[in-house]
């Protein structure tokens, strides 16, 4: 009698049914999250020992043939990759073409630089055809600062051309009240992503709520524990669901600087290495706002300017 075939989470030594019931419900619905799981927190997660979890792991990476492969493969690949338009062509150009699927894209900056005006019009604009600069999906947003607008999507949509409601109905969003409630969105979001055809995850901001919760020096190390946690969630929505993610980050002064610009990113280097693009995004003259490539694998240091306008983002006008 030959091994049994192993095609879905319940396939797999160590879970049945019951467990991959469990699994599910923790946000591991496939192949691929239980392979890029840890021991421990799939042990967790489906109430098993680490033993099995391992075992359990290991047979889901044996089967997706996870290992080494050249860089020639790797290009190949990267052909899946989508990226989404956020309506200026500057700005496009700064990242490459775009908000890139498989990646996370950070706008850092103080309050009025517009990071949560991009959020807003990323999550319409991933609606469009993929010819238009969309990936014909839908958004999930997740809001900690109570700045989600549906009025804005509203606008933006007529911005462009599109149904208003129809716009409004693809656009997920939740507001998170403490980072526990923002973790358990990020678990929540596996559900959504293929039940709804989610291509973007917006997450505004990343760290207020953690910059709340844990107050004063002794809880640094907690926070920061707390907080790459995740920020490795998330990243794996991104590695195995092929969607881009887009998160806004708050700065803080930093008193030593005497000067140039004294502000920098709240979340230290946990956050710093984990952001796939980097923008430090601030406010210029009226409705202009100048974003800088501050980190990338593959671009170059840049910078460009873009405006915010009634109908959304958009370059400035030509003189």
């Amino acid at each position: 009698m030959g091994r049994k075939k192993i095609e879905s989470v319940a396939d797999l030594p160590g879970v049945g049914e019951k467990t991959a019931e469990k699994l599910k419900d923790a946000g591991y619905v496939d192949l691929m999250a239980i392979a890029a799981a840890s021991p421990l927190e799939l042990g967790d997660a489906a109430s098993v020992g680490e033993a099995t979890a391992a075992k359990a792991i290991a047979s889901a990476r044996k089967t997706l043939k996870l290992g080494f492969e050249t860089a020639a493969a790797v290009l190949e690949r990267r052909k899946q990759v989508g990226r989404i338009t956020t309506s200026s062509k500057n700005l496009d150009k700064l990242l490459g073409g775009g908000v890139e699927t498989g990646s996370v894209t950070e706008f850092h900056g103080s309050f009025g630089s517009s990071k949560t005006q991009v959020a807003h019009q990323l999550a319409v604009n991933v609606q469009l055809p993929v010819e238009q600069g969309g990936l014909d999906g839908a958004c999930l947003y997740i809001d900690t600062e109570s700045t989600f607008r549906p009025e804005r999507i509203k606008q933006l949509a007529d911005g462009l051309g599109l149904d208003q409601e129809e716009v409004l109905n693809n656009v997920y969003t939740a507001r998170a009240y403490n980072s526990n409630h923002q973790c358990i969105l990020i678990e929540k979001a596996y559900e959504l992503i293929k039940e709804k055809n989610i291509k973007l995850i917006i997450v505004d901001s990343v760290t207020s709520a953690f910059r709340s919760d844990y107050v004063g020096r002794g809880t640094l190390a907690g926070r920061q524990q707390k907080l790459n946690r995740h920020l490795h969630k998330i990243q794996r929505l991104a590695d195995v669901y092929n969607v881009a993610v887009y998160i806004t980050n708050q700065v803080m002064a930093n008193p030593a600087i005497l000067f140039g610009d004294p502000t920098r990113p709240i979340g230290g280097h946990i956050l710093g290495h984990f952001s796939t693009y980097r923008i430090y995004v601030r406010h210029s003259k009226g409705e202009t706002r100048v974003a800088r490539m501050v980190d990338s694998p593959n671009l170059p240091e840049g910078e460009c300017v873009f405006t915010v306008t009634a109908d959304g983002i958009r370059d400035p006008p030509e003189k």
